[in-house]
């Protein structure tokens, strides 16, 4: 066996975890904190042609005000299921109905609101968390595989340092956006 099928790809582990906070970013986008951007509706999809489709494949999304977001719909026959995928979206916005344009005025976020985004934020921190550490147990797995192909306990041990290092260094930069993205959401 050679050294090369016992060592463990950490910068494939690296791109996994990175990975899974380029997903949580993306995630905190969705988040308003009481200003408009189209990345808003980047979770939001609606049941367009048979398939569930994203909003912004269904129409134009702009930011006219920073309190206003609208969407030109392309297909007037999608306008309905447009504003109800926006209903049921779970954003706490209500759509205005303008033609083939959909308004969507901005709320002032309250304190409850508020609160309730930062626990949405946490959530989505620990989704970001569990997939960082399923990455660390295939790691772990991929040593196990290679000490009993005949790695030495002390690479064993060298490499799960070095896996574990890489894990908690990952935890802490998701522990430290959620931490800036929650103290963004309560500010006033």
């Amino acid at each position: 066996m050679s050294d090369e099928d016992l060592e463990i790809d950490t910068d494939d582990l690296k791109r996994r975890m990175e990975g899974a906070m380029a997903s949580l970013k993306q995630e905190f986008l969705s988040l308003r904190t009481g200003r408009a951007a189209a990345s808003m509706l980047d979770p939001v999809t609606v049941d367009a042609y048979g398939t569930q489709t994203p909003i912004n494949q269904v129409g134009t999304v702009n930011v006219p005000e920073p309190r206003m977001l609208t969407v030109n719909i392309w297909d007037k026959s999608l306008v309905g299921k447009v504003e109800k995928a926006l209903r049921e979206s779970g954003l706490g916005i209500n759509p205005v109905v303008d033609g083939t344009i959909i308004r969507l005025p901005i709320p002032e976020l309250n304190e409850e609101r508020r609160k309730e985004l930062t626990k949405v934020a946490a959530q989505y921190a620990e989704h970001a968390r569990v997939a960082v550490r399923n990455v660390r147990r295939d790691g772990m797995d991929q040593l196990k595989r290679a000490k009993s192909n005949g790695m030495s306990e002390d690479d064993h041990k060298l490499w799960s340092a070095e896996v574990q290092e890489l894990t908690d260094a990952y935890i802490a930069k998701i522990d430290e956006v959620l931490e800036s993205k929650q103290a963004e959401i309560m500010q006033v």
